[in-house]
């Protein structure tokens, strides 16, 4: 017998959902609801989305339950090299300034946040840019900082392992450098070379925590395609705390359906998805 969810329902899971991870479902996602979660409600054997919430709430205090539902709505498109014109600017601009003034502070720390990391293609893409715009990397102390709420895309992400549809946004000389054929599947996959894998931390985080668990600042934080599953409110916090983790003169990139426009934010803006502290 197919299992409905009702407006009640679908309201309790609303709540729940937003007071966990911020992200706001409109009436209209009930459905997209529905088949995200009937799996897991099967799973427990349970006989509707009442029960569900119930169990989630009541008969799980480990709290995975709750993760397991945050990982079902989570929205995972992404790219490598997704919204070009970010990486370019990287590359031309950011890069040379900041290694420019770093030298000047013999400061070799370069510290970079993706927040909302997904299945890792950000990142990775990150790892590329700054390997290729940074001359004598070896001598630097490079790192990335990964994170998402979702443990299924922090998975897939630790394993850095593609299938060769979805490297098409790679540059053959780059594919070429940062990524090998992969060996023990039949289909055609590819494994980010261990140089790039190194530079990077996965962890998984909730964007809606408190407090963050980092000692030093950040010299830029990609939250791109993030915030448009928050509302006002939650984007203005979110964009608060961005700016308190950012170094002086640090830079935000926020995904270009989005805008800072409408939240109380100290930061400049530099060119359209592009802040600076």
């Amino acid at each position: 017998m197919e299992i409905e969810i009702s407006d009640a329902e679908f309201n309790l899971f609303q709540r729940l959902i937003y007071d966990a991870s911020g992200i706001f479902l409109t009436p209209v996602k009930k459905e997209l609801l529905k088949s995200r979660l009937i799996k897991r409600v099967r799973e427990h054997s349970l006989h509707s989305f009442k029960e569900y919430y119930h169990y989630v709430t009541e008969r799980d205090p480990s709290g995975e339950e709750l993760i397991s539902v945050l990982d079902c709505i989570s929205t995972n498109l992404t790219e490598f090299f997704r919204e070009i014109a970010h990486f370019e600017f990287l590359s031309d601009h950011l890069i040379p300034s900041l290694i420019e003034s770093k030298k000047k502070k013999h400061d070799k720390k370069i510290r970079v946040w993706s927040a909302g990391c997904s299945t890792g293609e950000e990142p990775f893409t990150l790892a590329m840019v700054l390997s290729e715009s940074i001359p004598s990397l070896f001598d630097w102390d490079v790192k990335i900082l990964a994170t998402d709420i979702s443990t299924r895309v922090l998975r897939k992400s630790m394993l850095g392992i593609y299938p060769k549809e979805r490297l098409k946004g790679i540059p053959p000389h780059l594919l070429n450098t940062y990524f090998e054929r992969e060996n023990s599947s039949s289909k055609e996959n590819y494994q980010v070379k261990q140089i790039l894998r190194n530079m990077i931390s996965f962890r998984r985080l909730n964007l809606m925590d408190d407090i963050f668990p980092f000692k030093g600042k950040f010299d830029f934080v990609f939250c791109r395609n993030v915030m448009i599953y928050f509302d006002k409110k939650t984007q203005g916090e979110l964009v608060s705390k961005y700016y308190n983790h950012l170094a002086p003169q640090g830079y935000l990139f926020i995904g270009h359906s989005e805008s800072l426009a409408g939240t109380d934010n100290k930061f400049k803006y530099v060119q359209p998805t592009i802040y600076q502290k």
